[in-house]
C-alpha cells in the first residue's frame, strides 16, 4: 500500500488510516453498540493487515476506544513494527476545561489506556467544545503544551483534529502543525474543507481525510440508514446520496469504493480515515481501496453537485 512520509517526522504513513470511534462503543452517535469481543477482533484485523495506520482519541466511548486497542496491543507484545498510532488530547469530559495541565492528563490517560511510553502522532481534538478557546490558544496553553511533547521526544508528530472550519483555518495558521484531521468536509457529497486543504498542502502538512463516506451513509446505503453525517436525515438531504448511487450504480460501483476512492486519488490527501466496527469491514475497506473503477464513474460523479457549507451546522454533539 502506497505510503506517504509525515514532513521531517521520520513518520510513514499508508493511504488507508482506520478509524475506532465506533470501536468505543457509542450508540448514540452511530446508532449501534460494539461490545468488546467485537472490538478486540477489529483491532486484530487491522493490525494484522496492510495498513500501518490507525487512529483513536482519549474521548471516544469516554476511554473505551483507547482502552480496547491497548488490550490488543499488550496481547500482542506491542505495535508492529513501523506501525503509526495516532491519538487525540481532550478536554476534560465534565467541565471543558483544556489549558496546559489538560493537555499533560489527557496525554498520561492515553498512554496508561494504551500501554505506550510515547505516541507516534497525538492532535489537540475539538478546540470548539472547549469551554475557553484561550485556555488552548495563549502563551503557555495547551497548543504550547502539545508542542512541548514533541520536544520532549514523548511525540512525533503533533496535529490539529476538529471540525468547524470557520474555528480550524485560522488555528492551522497559527501554529507549525505536521498534521491535520478534517472530517465530513471533503467527500463525494460536500467539498468546504478544499480551501483549507490548498493551504495546508501548500504548508507541507498532512492532510487526513475522515469520514468519506458522509458518516457511513456512502458505504451502507440510503435504503439502510437515513443518517447522513451523523444526523437524521430528511428526504432533501438524502438526495445527493442517491444520486451517487445511481451513478455508481449504473456502472456497476459500490458507492462506498467510489466515496473511499474520491478521498484516495486527491493529490493533496496523505490519508483517509475510515471507520470501521468489525473485522467485515476492515476486508472491505481494503478491497474498495484496491478496486479498479471506470474513467466513466469520475466524469458522471463530476457532474454532481455538491455542497460547500458546514455539513454539520445543525449537528447535536454529544461527547462520547
Amino acid at each position: 500500500m502506497k505510503r506517504t512520509s509525515i514532513g521531517a517526522t521520520g513518520l510513514s504513513v499508508t493511504e488507508i488510516c482506520f478509524g475506532t470511534s465506533a470501536l468505543g462503543d457509542m450508540p448514540e452517535t452511530y446508532g449501534y453498540a460494539v461490545d468488546e469481543e467485537r472490538a478486540l477482533a477489529t483491532v486484530n484485523a487491522i493490525l494484522d493487515g496492510p495498513a500501518n495506520f490507525l487512529d483513536t482519541s482519549r474521548i471516544y466511548g469516554f476511554g473505551r476506544s483507547e482502552e480496547r486497542i491497548g488490550r490488543v496491543i499488550r496481547e500482542r507484545g506491542g505495535l508492529p513494527e513501523g506501525f503509526v498510532l495516532s491519538t487525540k488530547l481532550d478536554r476534560d469530559f465534565e467541565t471543558g476545561r483544556f489549558d496546559a495541565d489538560r493537555v499533560r492528563r489527557s496525554f498520561e490517560e492515553s498512554l496508561t489506556a494504551l500501554g505506550l511510553d510515547r505516541i507516534p502522532m497525538l492532535h489537540l481534538h475539538d478546540p470548539e467544545y472547549a469551554s475557553d478557546l484561550s485556555e488552548i490558544t495563549r502563551e503557555g496553553g495547551a497548543f504550547d503544551a502539545l508542542f512541548r511533547l514533541k520536544e520532549e521526544g514523548l511525540v512525533q508528530a503533533v496535529g490539529l483534529a476538529m471540525g468547524r472550519l470557520d474555528l480550524m483555518f485560522p488555528l492551522l495558521r497559527e501554529r507549525p502543525f505536521d498534521a491535520l484531521i478534517s472530517h465530513n468536509r471533503f467527500t463525494l457529497l460536500n467539498r468546504s474543507a478544499a480551501p483549507m486543504f490548498d493551504y495546508a498542502h501548500e504548508k507541507g502538512i498532512a492532510i487526513l481525510n475522515a469520514a468519506p463516506y458522509a458518516g457511513g451513509v456512502l458505504a451502507k446505503g440510503s435504503a439502510v440508514t437515513r443518517k447522513v453525517t451523523y444526523q437524521e436525515a430528511g428526504e432533501a438531504e438524502l438526495e445527493p446520496v442517491r444520486r451517487v448511487e445511481q451513478a455508481a450504480s449504473r456502472l456497476g460501483v459500490a458507492p462506498g469504493a467510489a466515496a473511499l476512492q474520491f478521498s484516495m486519488r486527491d493529490p493533496r490527501v496523505a490519508s483517509t480515515i475510515v471507520g470501521v466496527s468489525r473485522p467485515e469491514r476492515v476486508a472491505e475497506t481494503l478491497e474498495w481501496a484496491g478496486a479498479t473503477l471506470p474513467d466513466a464513474l469520475w466524469q458522471a460523479l463530476a457532474d454532481l453537485p455538491f455542497a460547500t457549507d458546514d455539513p454539520e451546522a445543525n449537528r447535536q454533539y454529544r461527547p462520547g
